[in-house]
């Protein structure tokens, strides 16, 4: 069996008696790409020697009627390579990992994808690495999930199949990713507590304020009004230096726009430390100050619920004394 290759195989229930294959993996939140590619694998299309459905054993197609007790069988075979993402032996902190997907706590100052002058030292390069000579996968496809700004630290998802993808790509669309944050911004933001009442229980402060694109900048954000996207993120003070004048901060996203953190705590008047956009004061820090510290989903597959943390890196416990 092909080291890349994920199996799923389900036993029908009585509630699908009757009903088609393709109905069914429809409520197992099957996407189209996915179960396209199921039709034709093992065909001229997706030549393989295993084919992508199997009912009881036997070649399948997605219009075939199932019966209660029959064992569905998923064969998701991964057939393209991504052809833009060299393999570079780089450490990876890889938190958690499963058939599916894996939790990887990306290090300040590695991007995620290569880009001019990042050609082989991204997050994609170590996985693709990693990809090839750990897991000995024939392929690898970039599937990180969720991103993270070069000099943002913490944790994020990279799906192993394209059905985990397709998943997770979903649960991101519907905000169900629920990612938490801890900052280091300048002076006390306990000052603007009674300006931005809080709506979320355990949170002290919410910042709800549309994004746009800056004029003539291709990557800075701003607060606008008129142009903006809707933008709330959720803020509880958790210390205060007073000899520094910096606060630690945990954060909540209910959106993910571009530099969303960064750019609503300058908004306020409290900016990240270290930030070389929105505030290049490098007295403490040398790059933002912000770790993505939890994630909480379903898992792709069984929908069982997850949460996972990363510890403050030295960088940022250092100015705390943490």
């Amino acid at each position: 069996m092909p080291k890349n290759l994920r199996v799923l195989t389900y036993t029908i229930p009585k509630s699908f008696h009757g009903k088609t294959v393709e109905a069914f993996l429809r409520s197992m939140g099957f996407s189209r790409s996915v179960m396209y590619h199921l039709r034709n694998t093992g065909t001229e299309l997706i030549p393989s020697d295993i084919p992508g459905l199997l009912v009881n054993g036997e070649k399948t197609w997605l219009k075939a009627i199932l019966h209660k007790g029959d064992e569905l069988t998923c064969n998701i075979l991964e057939t393209a390579a991504e052809e833009n993402v060299v393999e570079t032996n780089l450490p990876l902190s890889i938190v958690y990992e499963d058939e599916d997907f894996m939790v990887i706590n990306k290090p300040a100052g590695m991007p995620i994808h290569p880009s001019m002058g990042h050609y082989d030292d991204t997050l994609a390069n170590a996985l693709c690495f990693y990809t090839h000579h750990v897991l000995h996968f024939d392929t690898y496809v970039n599937r990180i999930i969720n991103r993270l700004d070069k000099n943002t630290s913490g944790l994020l998802i990279s799906a192993k199949n394209m059905h985990a993808a397709a998943r997770l790509g979903n649960f991101v669309r519907e905000r169900s990713i629920h990612r938490q944050y801890i900052a280091i911004c300048q002076g006390d933001v306990r000052d603007c507590l009674k300006h931005y009442p809080s709506s979320l229980e355990g949170f002290d402060m919410t910042i709800s304020a549309p994004i746009a694109r800056k004029d003539a900048s291709v990557i800075e954000r701003i607060v606008d009004y008129a142009n903006g996207d809707p933008a709330t993120t959720h803020v509880k003070p958790l210390m205060y230096d007073s000899e520094k004048d910096l606060s630690l901060i945990a954060l909540k996203l209910e959106t993910g726009r571009t530099h969303q953190i960064r750019v609503h705590m300058k908004h306020i008047g409290h900016p990240l430390i270290g930030d070389f956009l929105y505030n290049p004061d490098y007295r403490y820090i040398k790059r933002q100050a912000l770790h993505s510290w939890k994630l909480s989903f379903k898992h792709p597959i069984s929908e069982e619920p997850m949460s996972f943390t990363a510890a403050l890196p030295e960088d940022m416990q250092a100015l705390f004394q943490l």
